[in-house]
């Protein structure tokens, strides 16, 4: 199958959107045509600091529907839409043996390779895996982000950290994934749910998905700003930015445990480091009966999650409508890119192809 994809060829050039071809599909593969992609975070740090050979095909959340499949696919059918992830669909543990997927272009006799699926494109050929079925009911272009943000965000919070009503969370950074993680929070009745975050106008719109306080980072010191609010520190501290600061506050905003008494709170770490980070643990965790965590996809099993995720979404638990902020064609994805990288985009952007 021939269409058009944004080929990232080098760094510190634009993408190109070309038209590519995908191998023969194979006995395990779908081939899906797509609806609408999510423009993620993770992209951006491929695209600055690139460490896969290149060319390079990206992405990894998307709606499409089925238009072929292998022998061997039982799942999904012809015809059926389809959300694309990266995370594999029933937990899998052969997963990170799949081999990416490619398409061919014409470039110096080589074929463009991504991590293991790809979405900036108009059609996806992946693994069974990555290919979850969605009831045909749900729209196309928000439940896109479900893929990986939603998943990511709010995975962390059900069932990384497993939090229950009645428990006290914060959550520094509400971008896509954050403000995942606050709805899945409030879904889960958890009290407070506490955001934080540098932009004030950020903190108001984390309200809309189910935040009962905001703490504005760059006028004063969050962790404090959330012991007061909490007596002490949260149950549950989730940081879905990853820089060194972060990851050490959401430790620190934890509530303190006494050895052999009781635990302290827990710290989830979502986002993805860049650089290292050092930190006292005697004083940090150790002494204080903290537990420090990290969370890969949130903890997720798509076959089993993204039917609560969109059943969150249908009432009104989960507002898809509201978290997608800005949309983009293909053509406009070096826009969308350069968006992303100045902060411009409030929640999650997506770009659309076609139309159900």
């Amino acid at each position: 199958m021939k269409f058009r994809a944004a080929v990232f060829y080098e760094k510190g050039k634009p993408l190109a959107v070309e038209e590519v071809e995908s191998p023969p599909i194979g006995p395990d593969e779908v081939l899906v045509k797509q609806f609408s992609s999510g423009i993620c975070h993770s992209q951006l740090h491929q695209i600055l600091n690139p460490t896969n050979p290149m060319p390079m095909i990206m992405g990894h959340e998307s709606t499409g529907v089925v238009v072929a499949k292998g022998r061997n696919v039982t799942h999904v059918k012809e015809g059926d839409h389809v959300m694309v992830t990266w995370i594999p669909r029933d937990g899998d543990e052969n997963w990170p043996k799949i081999r990416p997927q490619g398409v061919y272009v014409n470039w110096r006799g080589q074929q463009a390779k991504s991590t293991n699926v790809y979405t900036w494109a108009e059609a996806t050929q992946a693994h069974h895996q990555y290919v979850v079925k969605m009831p045909n009911e749900f729209p196309t272009d928000v439940t896109a982000i479900i893929g990986c943000a939603v998943m990511t965000g709010a995975g962390a919070v059900m069932n990384t950290a497993k939090v229950k009503r009645g428990d006290s969370v914060a959550v520094i950074g509400v971008g896509g994934v954050g403000l995942s993680s606050v709805a899945a929070a409030a879904a889960l009745g958890a009290n407070p749910v506490i955001a934080v975050d540098l932009d004030e106008a950020k903190l108001e719109f984390a309200r809309k998905f189910g935040a009962t306080h905001g703490v504005n980072a760059s006028s004063g010191d969050p962790v404090e700003a959330i012991r007061k609010l909490t007596s002490g520190g949260v149950d549950f501290a989730f940081d879905t930015i990853g820089a060194p600061k972060t990851q050490v506050q959401i430790a620190q905003a934890t509530r303190p445990g006494i050895g052999g008494v009781r635990e302290g709170g827990t710290a989830v770490l979502v986002g993805i480091p860049q650089t290292e980070v050092t930190v006292d643990l005697w004083r940090t965790l150790v002494a204080q009966a903290r537990i420090y965590r990290s969370s890969l996809g949130g903890s997720s099993r798509p076959d089993r999650d993204f039917p609560i995720f969109l059943d969150w979404y249908k009432r009104g638990q989960l507002k898809l409508n509201d978290l997608v902020t800005k949309k983009y064609t293909l053509d406009q994805i070096n826009e969308g890119v350069h968006d992303l990288e100045r902060g411009r985009i409030f929640g999650r952007s997506i770009m659309e192809f076609a139309k159900p």
